[in-house]
């Protein structure tokens, strides 16, 4: 058990997300330690004593979340909407990560040549009700998502068969008559003779940082909250930029202003010195035309460096999630 003023930060220990989700808290430089060795459930992160790691499935972290049990987890939109009805109630999604993109569908068989979207799949379910006197079998594992979906859709005479299996399989197994389910490329679909509604797409999911409203948010879990958030936000706000340095004669504030104009460029640590020294964060889409337009204008060279941390007074990320929880 953790103490109460501990932090609690749920990771993934399996699934889809995982390995994503390892390189992303290298780069963050939170990569955490299991004392016993992967048998380990429970963690921690060197150099942040007040934070205990719990390793958990992406679906069990997004429960936690919902029950205040974790503080901070990496879990899937897909699965932070399966968790609760309400999840703005109970979870504050701190950022959208970009990795573990996938969708969740509806999908029927292939040889259903006359269903395309929902509104046909609702006279489908009605004509099936009356002639084998049963509803329609929907089989996934996305219980809550599938109920609010055919809801605003109107469709009600369906039965949901809860999968623990491969869900894709289903239908050619007689389990049910069509599947809700996640899918990153269809291949997996079109193997099983599945496709996607028209308008079938119930939700675009991604993973993210979230955080839990119904936590125990002690002073010192703030706190940890914030070195760590810290960590998070100056990691992507390096991947931002390239570090651009360079000396010259006429290296003064009305070149670094053009820059900013032109390249999108700034000069975190103020313009050029005595000596004409000029330090600039450079987008990477800009760099080439930058060191041009530099060399234009007198420099001799310019080195460029990839950034793996950028640290400012600013914590946006710390900052959201103590708006969300005042």
């Amino acid at each position: 058990m953790s103490q109460p003023s501990s932090l609690v930060f749920a990771i993934p220990s399996k699934g889809r997300i995982l390995d994503s989700a390892q390189g992303f808290l290298e780069r963050a430089g939170l990569k955490p330690v299991q004392g016993r060795g992967v048998r380990d459930y429970r963690g921690t992160i060197p150099g942040l004593d007040g934070v205990e790691v719990a390793f958990l499935s992406a679906s069990e972290i997004a429960r936690e979340l919902v029950a205040g049990s974790v503080h901070l987890g990496l879990t899937g939109l897909d699965l932070m909407h399966e968790a609760t009805t309400d999840p703005e109630a109970k979870m504050i999604s701190l950022s959208a990560l970009g990795f573990s993109r996938a969708d969740v569908i509806v999908a029927v068989p292939q040889a259903w040549i006359d269903v395309r979207c929902m509104a046909d799949l609702d006279d489908v379910a009605s004509q099936f009700r009356s002639r084998n006197r049963s509803r329609m079998r929907v089989a996934t594992k996305y219980l809550n998502l599938t109920r609010g979906f055919f809801d605003r859709h109107g469709i009600a005479d369906y039965r949901i068969v809860e999968s623990t299996g491969a869900t894709e399989g289903a239908p050619a197994a007689g389990a049910a008559e069509l599947i809700v389910d996640i899918t990153t490329t269809g291949a997996t679909l079109a193997a099983n003779a599945l496709k996607v509604l028209d308008d079938g797409v119930i939700l675009k999911s991604e993973a993210h940082l979230v955080a839990s409203r119904t936590a125990a948010w002690s002073e010192p879990a703030r706190a940890s909250a914030r070195d760590m958030l810290d960590r998070i936000a100056s990691e992507a706000r390096a991947r931002k930029v390239r570090e651009v340095r360079t000396r010259f004669k006429a290296a003064d504030n009305k070149l670094v202003e053009e820059v900013t104009t032109r390249f999108g460029a700034a000069a975190p640590f103020g313009g050029p010195t005595s000596s004409g020294m000029l330090t600039l964060h450079c987008p990477p889409q800009a760099l080439f035309a930058l060191a041009r337009f530099l060399r234009d204008k007198g420099a001799e060279s310019v080195s460029v460096s990839e950034l793996d941390y950028v640290f400012s007074a600013e914590n946006p990320l710390y900052e959201t999630l103590a708006a969300a929880l005042a």
